[in-house]
C-alpha cells in the first residue's frame, strides 16, 4: 500500500469515502451520482421487464374470485343456552383456526363437489397442478391473437402460416380426449384436488368472521361454488350438533335410572344410622362442635398476636445489638412505631443535612460543624436509649401473649377430648348425608339435561350463520395488472441496478479529485478540462505583423493546445494551469529558483501539454522560464514546439553545442525551450540523465532562470524518471481523467518510491466537464465557467 508522510488531509464530499465513514447526506449524494451515471442501463432493463410483464398480462387468462362471509361462535339466545346440552363456550383463536381447517377439509370439498357435479366439469377434471387442457388452449389462442397469427388454414408457405399450423396442432393435442377414461373415483379425486387449490378460507381481522373465497375462470360459477361451500359447512355443523344431542340423550336416560336407585338407598342409610347412634342436632349443628370451633378461632388469633410480638421483639433486640454507633436512619422508624423515635429521626436527618452543607461551605473543622456533629451523636444516643426501652416493653407484651396462648390451648384440648367421643359417629353420618345429597343433586341435574336434550333434538341450531352471500365478481383477481407491473418494475430496476453496479465496480479509473486524493494520498492540484471540437481547432495562433522576420530558432505558434492558457487567459483551461502554478509557488520546501518535473504513469496522458502550458503562462507574466524536453525515448514536446531543431539537450550534455546555441525562444512570451533531437536510438537514457554533465547543466539552468520546467518520460514503461529525481525540486503527476486505471498508477508509484516522495501533487487532465457532474455533486464545477470564464 502507498505510504506518504506528507499526505494532505482532505474532507471528502463524494465517492472517495467509504459508506461507514460517510454521513447520510454523503450517502444520498453517492446514490444520486450513481443514478446520474447509470440511469440509461436501469431504464433499459426496466423497460424490458415492463414489456415482459405486459406480455404476461396479455397471454394469461383472467381468474375471478367470489367471496362469502360466515360468522362463527355467535351467542345464542338465553332460552336456547338453557336448553342446550353443549355449553356456550366463547371461541378463541385456536378454535377459530380449527374451523378454518374444517372449511378446507376433504369432507367439505367432497360434499360440495358431489352437490355441484364438479367431477364432470372440464375446469376441474384432471387439473392437477393448476394447468388444464382448456386453460393451456386458452393461453395459446390468446397468444396467437396477440401476435396476429392466422387462425384459419393458409395455403402459402409463409413463416406466419407455418407457426400458425404448429400452434393449431398443439391445440389439437391439448384438446383431444385421453385414450382411457378414468373411473368415477379418480375423476372425483382429481376434481377435489383442483377444488382444494382454488378454495381459500381466512379470518377477517380479529373478528369471528370467516371469508370463503373460490377462484374460477367463470365469475358466476365462482359465486355459486363459494355459496355452496358456506351452506355445506352450516349443514355439517347442524348435523354434528344433532348427532351430539342424540347420543347425549340416550346416555342420560340410562344414567337417570341408575341414579334414582342409588339416591333412595343413600337416604335409607342416613335414617338408620341416626337411630342407631341417637344423634340429635339443634338447628342442624351440635353444641360441642360449636365450642370447638370458637376455641380454635381464638387460638389462631392468639398465635398470630404472639408471632407478631416475637418478630417485633427480635428486630428490636437486633437493633439494640448494633450498639450506639449503629445507623438508625432507615431501620428504627420503619420497624418501631414511636412518636419519640420519629421526632429523633427527623432531627437526625435535619442536622445531618445541615452538617453536610456547613462542612462544604465552612470546612469540616469549623466550630459550628463540630457542634452539629456532637448534637447528631447525642440524638443517636437518645435514639438508642429509646429503642432499649421499647425492647423491654415488647418483651413484657410477648410474655403476656405467650401465657394467653397456652391457656387457650389447654381449653381447646379439653373440648376436643370431649368432642372426640361422639365425633366418630358424626363423621360417618356426614359421609352418609353427603352421599345421599350428591345422588339427589345428580339425579335432578341429569333429569333437567335429559329434558333439554329432547327439546334440542326437536329444535336444531348452530352457532354459524351466513352474513354475506357471494356474488359474481366484476373484476378479475388474477393476474393483478398493477401488481404484475409493479413487480416487473421492481425486477427491472433491481436487475438494472445490479448490472449498473457491476459496471460501476469495473470502472477502476479516476473520475473526481476526491477519488484521486483518497487513492494516491496526495492533493489534486487542478482539473484540466478537455478541449473539444471547435474549441480545440481554434487554438492556432495568427501570425503577427513582422512574423516573417522572426529568428530562425523561434517556437512554432501553431503547435498545440498549450497555447490556450496564453491566448484565452480567462478560460477554464488557463485557470487550471494557474492552480498548478500557485501550488508550486506556495510550496515552502522550494527556496529560490524552482525546477519542476512533469511525468505520468502512461504515455499520451498530456504531461507535455500541461508542462508547456505552465511554462507559457509563467513566462507571460515576466518570469524567466525555460522548458526542457527530457523524454529521450519519445520527445513529443520537441516535435510540437521545435520540429526543425538540429541540436538540443543531448548535444549540450555531450559538449557539442552550448546552451545558447541549442535554446529556442518564443518571441511573444520570451519563453525559452531546450529541445531534444533524437538522431539515433540512445542505448542508456537513464545513465545519460543521471550523468554529472546533466547535473551541471541543470545547475546552470537553475542559476539562469526563475523556473525550469522539465518534461519527463512516463513512469510505467521506463525507469528514466527515477534517474532525474535529484535534479528537480518537485514533480507533478499528470493523470488522464476517465482513462488511466487506478491500479496502474499505484503500481507505477510503488515501483518508484523516490519519485513518489518527490511528487508535489497530481493533475487530472482531459477532464470532461460536461460528464464529471455525474460522478460528483451536480453543479460543483459549473460556477467557474458560468461566472468567471469566457
Amino acid at each position: 500500500m502507498l505510504q506518504r508522510s506528507n499526505a494532505v488531509s482532505v474532507v471528502d464530499n463524494s465517492g472517495s469515502v467509504s459508506p461507514q465513514e460517510a454521513g447520510v447526506g454523503e450517502l444520498i449524494d453517492l446514490a444520486f451520482a450513481f443514478l446520474r451515471r447509470r440511469y440509461l442501463i436501469i431504464s433499459f432493463f426496466t423497460l424490458i421487464a415492463l414489456a415482459v410483464g405486459a406480455v404476461y398480462l396479455s397471454v394469461t387468462p383472467p381468474t375471478y374470485t367470489a367471496r362469502a362471509k360466515l360468522i362463527i361462535g355467535t351467542q345464542r339466545p338465553q332460552f336456547i343456552q338453557q336448553q342446550s346440552m353443549i355449553p356456550d363456550v366463547p371461541i378463541d383463536a385456536a378454535q377459530l383456526e380449527s374451523q378454518l381447517q374444517i372449511l378446507q377439509s376433504e369432507g367439505i370439498a367432497s360434499a360440495a363437489v358431489e352437490k355441484l357435479g364438479l367431477a364432470s366439469d372440464p375446469e376441474f377434471f384432471a387439473s392437477e397442478g393448476g394447468w388444464t387442457p382448456a386453460s393451456i388452449k386458452a393461453i395459446v389462442s390468446s397468444a396467437l391473437k396477440k401476435l396476429g397469427l392466422p387462425e384459419a388454414e393458409e395455403s402459402t408457405e409463409s413463416p406466419r402460416g407455418s407457426i400458425a399450423r404448429m400452434a393449431r396442432a398443439l391445440l389439437g393435442v391439448l384438446a383431444s380426449p385421453p385414450e382411457s377414461k378414468p373411473d368415477d373415483l379418480d375423476a372425483k379425486e382429481a376434481a377435489m384436488g383442483a377444488f382444494a387449490d382454488r378454495l381459500t378460507a381466512s379470518r377477517v381481522g380479529i373478528s369471528h368472521v370467516v371469508e370463503i373465497g373460490f377462484s374460477s375462470s367463470n365469475p358466476e360459477k365462482a359465486a355459486r361454488i363459494a355459496n355452496t361451500v358456506a351452506n355445506v359447512y352450516i349443514l355439517e355443523q347442524l348435523e354434528v350438533n344433532r348427532r351430539a344431542n342424540r347420543t347425549a340423550g340416550t346416555w342420560l336416560q340410562e344414567r337417570l335410572q341408575e341414579l334414582s336407585m342409588q339416591s333412595a338407598k343413600a337416604d335409607l342409610a342416613v335414617l338408620s344410622f341416626k337411630q342407631q347412634n341417637n344423634i340429635v342436632a339443634a338447628d342442624g349443628k351440635r353444641v360441642d362442635e360449636q365450642q370447638v370451633t370458637d376455641l380454635n378461632a381464638r387460638l389462631v388469633a392468639a398465635r398470630a398476636q404472639t408471632s407478631d410480638l416475637q418478630a417485633r421483639l427480635t428486630r428490636i433486640q437486633a437493633i439494640v445489638g448494633m450498639g450506639v454507633d449503629a445507623t438508625f436512619d432507615n431501620t428504627v422508624s420503619d420497624v418501631l412505631i414511636s412518636s419519640i423515635l420519629t421526632n429523633l429521626r427527623q432531627q437526625y436527618l435535619e442536622f445531618t443535612k445541615r452538617e453536610a452543607d456547613w462542612s462544604a461551605r465552612y470546612g469540616p473543622n469549623h466550630s459550628a460543624v463540630i457542634a452539629l456533629r456532637n448534637r447528631i451523636r447525642d440524638i443517636r444516643s437518645s435514639t438508642f436509649e429509646e429503642v432499649r426501652r421499647l425492647a423491654e416493653s415488647s418483651k413484657s407484651d410477648y410474655e403476656i401473649a405467650k401465657q394467653r396462648e397456652e391457656q387457650i390451648e389447654k381449653q381447646l384440648a379439653d373440648a376436643v377430648s370431649r368432642f372426640r367421643v361422639t365425633d366418630e359417629a358424626q363423621v360417618s353420618l356426614h359421609e352418609l348425608e353427603n352421599t345421599a345429597k350428591n345422588y339427589r343433586d345428580l339425579y335432578d341435574a341429569f333429569r333437567q339435561r335429559h329434558l333439554a336434550s329432547i327439546q334440542q333434538e326437536s329444535f336444531p341450531i348452530t352457532e354459524t350463520r351466513l352474513i354475506s352471500s357471494a356474488s359474481p365478481p366484476t373484476r378479475k383477481s388474477k393476474p393483478k395488472t398493477m401488481l404484475v407491473l409493479a413487480l416487473a418494475v421492481m425486477a427491472g430496476v433491481g436487475l438494472g441496478a445490479g448490472v449498473a453496479l457491476l459496471r460501476e465496480l469495473a470502472d477502476r479509473v479516476f473520475r473526481t479529485p476526491d477519488q484521486l486524493q483518497a487513492a494516491l494520498q496526495m492533493p489534486c492540484l487542478a482539473l484540466v478540462p478537455l478541449l473539444k471540437g471547435k474549441e480545440r481547432f481554434s487554438l492556432r495562433r495568427k501570425k503577427k505583423s513582422g512574423d516573417n522576420t522572426l529568428p530562425s530558432r523561434s517556437i512554432g505558434h501553431d503547435s498545440g493546445v498549450h497555447w490556450k492558457a496564453v491566448e484565452h487567459p480567462l478560460s477554464a483551461f488557463a485557470e487550471s494551469i494557474r492552480s498548478i502554478k500557485l501550488a508550486i509557488s506556495l510550496n515552502e520546501t522550494i527556496r529560490g529558483n524552482k525546477v519542476i518535473g512533469f511525468t505520468s504513469s502512461l504515455p499520451n496522458e498530456g504531461k507535455s501539454t500541461i508542462a508547456a502550458a505552465l511554462a507559457e503562462l509563467t513566462a507571460q507574466v515576466g518570469s524567466r522560464v525555460i522548458i526542457v524536453d527530457c523524454d529521450i525515448r519519445n520527445p513529443s514536446l520537441t516535435r510540437g514546439m521545435a520540429d526543425k531543431a538540429a541540436a538540443g539537450l543531448l548535444e549540450v550534455i555531450s559538449g557539442e553545442r552550448t546552451l545558447d546555441e541549442a535554446v529556442w525562444t518564443d518571441p511573444g512570451t520570451n519563453l525559452k525551450f531546450l529541445p531534444l533531437v533524437k538522431k539515433e536510438p540512445v542505448s542508456h537514457p537513464s545513465e545519460l540523465l543521471a550523468a554529472e554533465s546533466t547535473k551541471k547543466l541543470f545547475e546552470q539552468l537553475r542559476a539562469s532562470f526563475d523556473y525550469v520546467v522539465v518534461d519527463l518520460p512516463p513512469l510505467a514503461p521506463v525507469v528514466d524518471v527515477r534517474a532525474v529525481t535529484h535534479l528537480v525540486d518537485c514533480m507533478i503527476l499528470v493523470v488522464e481523467w476517465g482513462h488511466t486505471r487506478t491500479d496502474v498508477v499505484l503500481k507505477a508509484l510503488n515501483t518508484a518510491p523516490n519519485v513518489h516522495e518527490a511528487l508535489l501533487g497530481a493533475v487530472l487532465n482531459k477532464t470532461d466537464m460536461d460528464y464529471i457532474g455525474r460522478y460528483d455533486a451536480p453543479g460543483k464545477y459549473l460556477y467557474h465557467s458560468k461566472y468567471y470564464t469566457q
